[in-house]
């Protein structure tokens, strides 16, 4: 068996392997835990959760191009910017929302079923909406239906591919997680095309037709590994809630979506507002997309060389930061398609890397049931930060000013809160360490027990703020 350093381990995943949900049992030491094969068929899976994640977000993500028709048309007559602001909400915050029922039938009937049962609604909701006249069946099949089918899918898919991975785990992580970028890229520019060549109703059937036959062959080949790591897959393990670090993780994700949504949804029409074309917008969209799918991989490479914590903090500020000096300064075409690519590289962090950064913070076995937890927390802004951008627009000057500001410093909240969160790891690690030099002092030869203690010496909350260390 290989050794697994502190990137691929975290001390709470040693925790919990000790600690079962449940009662606390001593487990003897002499009992291995699981190995992931850091490769193999785990390769597989990552080009199935790309796919799925890929029809399924990067799909939705090209609801800023349905936004900004359904804005300059009279498609849905009395319709106002706030309900279809609301429609985009809807599939993300149903997707989310549907997260403990997906995990709970994911362990009575296991994750074939959940994928299943998701390529199913978004198929539904695709060809459904096809047929809406009216703005409550836009609501009910591109809000409702497609959220809960992204949902089922999503869930299904997000904790199989760190299941495979250690070493590898983050670069993995943005391979999957990449291909909502690609099909956001893809999907963005072919729906634009498809609206104005066949129309709205028949771009709508061809993309659930695409949408059905991905995503089922992709739900047939993917495997997860709950078995062999023992996944405990509890739909919500309250006892989360009191750990701070938890905590922290909540508020990274919380504040990060009510940026991303806002650039995900509003770039596309915020391009209209300062003179260009729907074709011009909906490039922009995609090349948002587009720096997405090159960026996650990026980040997931580097998180696992740099520190899984420190990437994924970093670069929530640094989105934050552009959005704040790039953005509202965007004027022109070409301006704006550097933001756009800039942006997406980064934009997406969270989803990059909330998965391993999860493993970091409550374990392997805790995650199923923490990302779930995760997911309803979301539902809130995913629902309403879109509905906030645009209630932020003004009527004249720089309608989107507001908007851009608003986003800019979601992003550096949610930074703030990974910044701390950072400061925890550190000092849990320097917790670990401490254990394991008074373990080896007890049964090892005599030791110089000041010596050691120096050498491993916590250092105060102020100090582990601005330490240099890889977590």
């Amino acid at each position: 068996m290989e050794a697994q350093d502190n990137s691929s381990v975290s001390p709470s995943e040693k925790t919990i392997a000790e600690e079962p949900c449940g009662e606390q049992v001593p487990i003897p030491t002499t009992e291995t835990s699981d190995v992931p094969p850091d490769g193999g068929y785990g390769w597989v899976c990552v080009a199935c959760a790309c796919a799925i994640n890929a029809h399924t977000w990067g799909l939705n993500s090209s609801y800023g191009v349905f936004l900004a028709y359904y804005l300059a048309t009279d498609t849905f007559p009395g319709a106002t910017p706030l309900d279809f602001a609301f429609v985009g909400g809807l599939s993300i915050s149903q997707a989310l929302l549907i997260s403990p029922l997906a995990t709970y039938l994911g362990r009575l009937y296991g994750t074939r079923f959940v994928l299943l049962i998701g390529v199913f609604f978004e198929t539904l909701a695709l060809i459904g909406a096809s047929f809406a006249t009216q703005i409550w069946q836009l609501f009910l099949s591109q809000g409702v239906a497609f959220g809960v089918g992204m949902g089922f899918l999503f869930v299904g898919s997000v904790g199989i591919v760190p299941q495979w991975f250690s070493k590898k785990r983050s670069l993995a992580n943005g391979f999957a997680a990449g291909g909502s970028g690609i099909g956001g890229l893809i999907y963005s520019l072919a729906t634009n095309a498809m609206i104005k060549s066949i129309g709205l109703a028949w771009a709508f059937r061809v993309l659930g037709m695409l949408a059905f036959v991905v995503n089922f062959i992709s739900a047939i080949l993917i495997r997860d590994r709950n078995k062999q790591i023992g996944a405990a897959q509890l739909a919500f393990d309250y006892r989360l809630f009191k750990r701070a670090e938890f905590l922290l993780l909540l508020g990274w994700g919380f504040f990060s979506m009510l940026g991303y949504i806002v650039l995900l949804f509003s770039l596309p029409n915020y391009a209209l507002s300062i003179g260009l074309t729907a074709q011009q917008g909906s490039v922009i969209g995609a090349l948002l997309n587009l720096g997405q799918g090159i960026g996650r991989p990026v980040v997931g490479y580097f998180s696992d060389s740099a520190g899984r914590i420190n990437i994924a903090g970093s670069l929530t500020f640094f989105c934050g930061l552009i959005c704040l000096v790039v953005w509202i300064f965007a004027k022109t075409y070409g301006v704006l398609i550097f933001f756009s690519l800039l942006a997406g590289t980064v934009a997406g962090t969270f989803w990059c890397t909330i998965a391993p950064v999860g493993a970091e913070v409550v374990g392997l076995k805790e995650l199923p049931s923490a990302l779930s937890i995760t997911w309803i927390v979301l539902a809130l802004p995913t629902t309403f930060s879109e509905a906030i951008a645009l209630e932020l627009r003004q009527a004249v000057g720089d309608i989107y000013l507001h908007a851009q500001v608003f986003t800019g410093f979601m992003y550096i909240g949610a930074a703030l809160c990974m910044w701390f969160l950072r400061t925890w790891k550190i000092g849990e690690l320097q917790k670990t360490a401490m254990k394991k030099n008074e373990a080896e002092s007890s049964t090892g030869a005599r030791v110089d027990l000041v010596a050691t203690t120096s050498q491993v010496d916590q250092p105060s909350l102020i100090k582990r703020l601005y330490v240099l260390e890889r977590v």
